[in-house]
């Protein structure tokens, strides 16, 4: 913002700066916005590209994939049709056949094949049944089939063991996968071909079956990546890559996983999972492939049943497109900078030999501003500016002697000015001071009229509602008495009774503490605060029966103060048991630490960590009837008590508090206590005393 504001006020000043805007703000404009829309062109219809190859390479891979499953179903073919195999199988000979086959599986890949009967059973090898499909019903019928079928472990190990370990793929964790509880994959993707033998009267006497296991086919997929990938046809750095996916785990690919390893048992990314096998659409976009970025192009695979049971895979390496692209753009930003230096510099100079008369003339301005005496002089210029300069000149000398005549009659109104200025300013200065006062004196009167009126009030609430209370404890006495054994059934709600009177009966006292506390002050003694600590902690470990703490103490304190022990002690149990109520359900810590504050007295650190207390309840905490706690469980008077207790004897309380670290209550106490009993004088000690906490609080956290 600042630089903008001088360049503003750069502009504004001359009229040079105003000329180079209104010639460089058409370049300035237009071009960036030509340039972003360049950017934004180029980045476009280079993806677009992209996008189309890959889209094509897809289809090539499809084309690939099909023609591929073609050829298997062609070679099951040339072997029925052919002279050999017919003769073979009419004369039964088993060994023939078995060599045969073996020769065919040699030579196309095939990995598994069978002679089947009508019925589907092996012939010519141990017993064995085909796996039931729609190919295998349709071969029956005399029709020529391929397809993908998914054989399950078991189908495998019915064929082989060898093809049950080869299909066994254990997964790996992928970014951006789905996330999955399966740990391998122990199905196999097959190319399965059945080929129907009929004899001379069309009459169906075997069936040929041969699948492929795609499962750890590098052959198969680097197959269809050198037709799809051929030389030269992707930039230096990329490399484009084919895969195979059963459902969402690459079973067969060329995608590297690290220098040397294939991206075998990896997971595609959710989001094209989501696309293609969910909703069974084609996915032509960029791409998060094992560990990099691709620009990608999926298709689903349907098996002989019409159900999309994996992906077809296209893509290529999309980081040496994305460099390129950002070397063009860089060039692209490099040429628009030149130009617009180009033509700022030609634009300084056509003005600077333009208006260096009215620079002159404005530095002119500018001395005779701060008191020196310049001219613009002879200006070679014969245009209106020269004549301007000239005038200039001449209008400045005409000034000057004015200024002089001015100067004469100022210097004798100054000293008139000078009397009647240090008059009013005195006047001024006792008139802030009396606002001041009467401010000040208004203030403490409005405090002290309601400190006042909350005494009054309150002890009379408290004293109107203590004799009913005490009227109900004793009829409730007296009518437990009466009914004997027949209360028993209602013992519970009685008791309860009686504990909320004594609940009412607390609440009373705590407000007439409150409101008087000059009424219960108590014995003063010089005690050790360490002691009074140590006996605190024996009072709150009943709550352990239902809470979960724990307590340190750190003591180190030497001197002693005079106070009244009961009501130390009394704060002290507020502050540790409001601390355990401030811990998180499973537990925490409530630390209590003493340390000699100067030559003053002693400092008592209560912290805990708990949640903490928001920032904006700081302010409040010790004002009476405020609590954070829920209905019921507090009167919110403790920490008003605590506070109007440790005052009394020109003590303070102080608390620090942090969201989620917990809070810490420091308990000020004088060696020699000023017991304070009005307000000005309790208005004048707390600033005093919290100066002075300050100041302690340094010399604690350098002694923790």
């Amino acid at each position: 913002m600042g630089l903008i504001r001088q360049i503003v006020e750069a502009v504004r000043g001359t009229v040079r700066y105003k000329l180079l805007v209104l010639v460089l703000f058409p370049i300035l404009l237009v071009m960036p916005i030509a340039l972003v829309l360049a950017i934004y062109w180029g980045t476009h219809f280079t993806y677009e590209q992209l996008f189309i190859k890959v889209n094509t390479d897809l289809s090539v891979a499809h084309d690939v994939f099909v023609r591929i499953r073609q050829d298997y179903q062609d070679q099951l073919r040339r072997l029925a049709e052919s002279y050999a195999f017919r003769t073979a199988l009419e004369a039964a000979d088993a060994a023939v056949i078995r060599r045969q086959l073996d020769a065919l599986k040699q030579e196309t890949g095939f990995s598994y094949l069978h002679v089947l009967d009508p019925r589907g059973h092996w012939l010519f090898e141990s017993s064995g049944v085909a796996r039931r499909s729609l190919l295998l019903r349709k071969a029956t019928a005399g029709e020529a089939v391929s397809g993908i079928e998914i054989f399950s472990a078991a189908d495998l190990q019915r064929e082989s063991s060898w093809l049950a370990q080869v299909a066994r793929l254990p997964l790996i964790e992928t970014p951006r996968a789905r996330p999955s509880i399966r740990i391998e994959e122990d199905r196999g993707r097959m190319i399965r071909a059945l080929y129907p033998v009929q004899d001379q009267r069309g009459k169906l006497i075997a069936i040929l079956d041969g699948g492929m296991l795609l499962n750890g086919n590098f052959r198969f997929v680097d197959a269809i990546r050198d037709l799809v990938y051929g030389t030269g046809s992707l930039p230096a750095g990329s490399i484009g890559t084919v895969t195979v996916f059963l459902d969402d785990v690459r079973i067969t690919t060329n995608v590297p996983l690290k220098p040397g390893e294939r991206a075998l048992g990896t997971r595609v990314s959710d989001e094209v999972r989501t696309q293609v096998l969910d909703r069974g659409q084609v996915w032509i976009d960029r791409a998060f492939v094992v560990n990099d970025w691709y620009i990608s192009s999926y298709e689903p695979i349907v098996d002989v049943n019409g159900k999309r049971v994996g992906m077809l895979y296209a893509g290529f390496l999309e980081a040496p497109f994305r460099i390129s692209l950002w070397r063009a753009l860089a060039a692209l930003v490099l040429m628009f900078i030149v130009l617009v230096v180009l033509s700022a510099v030609v634009a300084v100079q056509g003005a600077k030999s333009i208006f260096k008369p009215l620079e002159d003339m404005s530095d002119v301005v500018h001395a005779t501003r701060a008191g020196r005496s310049s001219r613009v002089g002879k200006v070679l210029s014969r245009d209106e500016i020269g004549m301007l300069a000239q005038e200039f000149d001449a209008m400045l000398d005409l000034l000057q002697e004015r200024n002089r005549q001015i100067e004469e009659w100022a210097d004798q109104l100054e000293s008139k000015v000078e009397e009647r200025t240090a008059e009013l300013q005195r006047k001024n200065a006792d008139l802030r001071r009396t606002i001041r006062l009467l401010r000040q004196t208004r203030q403490q009167l409005v405090v002290a009229e309601k400190l006042a009126a909350l005494g009054e009030l309150t002890a009379g609430v408290a004293h109107e509602i203590n004799n009913p209370a005490a009227v109900i404890l004793g009829n409730l006495d007296v009518l437990v008495d009466e009914l004997g054994p027949a209360a028993d059934p209602v013992r519970n709600e009685i008791d309860l009774i009686i504990k909320q009177i004594y609940r009412i009966k607390e609440i009373i006292n705590n407000l007439l503490q409150y409101a008087r506390p000059q009424e219960y002050a108590g014995y003063i003694g010089e005690m050790d605060v360490n002691e009074v600590v140590e006996e605190t902690i024996k009072l709150v470990q009943q709550l352990r029966k239902s809470l979960v703490f724990e307590t340190e103490l750190d003591l180190r304190s030497t001197r002693k103060v005079k106070i009244n022990r009961q009501e130390l002690q009394q704060v002290l149990v507020n502050l540790i048991v409001n601390g355990i109520h401030a811990l998180p359900p499973e537990g925490g810590t409530v630390r209590i630490q003493t340390i000699d504050w100067e030559d003053k007295g002693v400092v008592v650190r209560v912290e805990d960590s708990g949640y903490g207390i928001d920032e904006d309840e700081l302010g409040r905490i010790f004002n009476p009837f405020y609590s954070t706690k829920g209905q019921g469980e507090g009167t919110g008077l403790g920490l008003s008590v605590s506070y109007g207790l440790i005052r009394r004897y020109g003590g303070n309380i102080t608390v620090e508090s942090e969201l989620g670290r917990g809070s810490s209550f420091f308990v000020w106490l004088l060696a020699e206590p000023v017991i304070v009993e009005d307000d000005e004088t309790i208005a004048e000690q707390l600033q005093a005393i919290e100066t002075d906490s300050e100041f302690g609080k340094d010399i604690i956290e350098e002694k923790v």
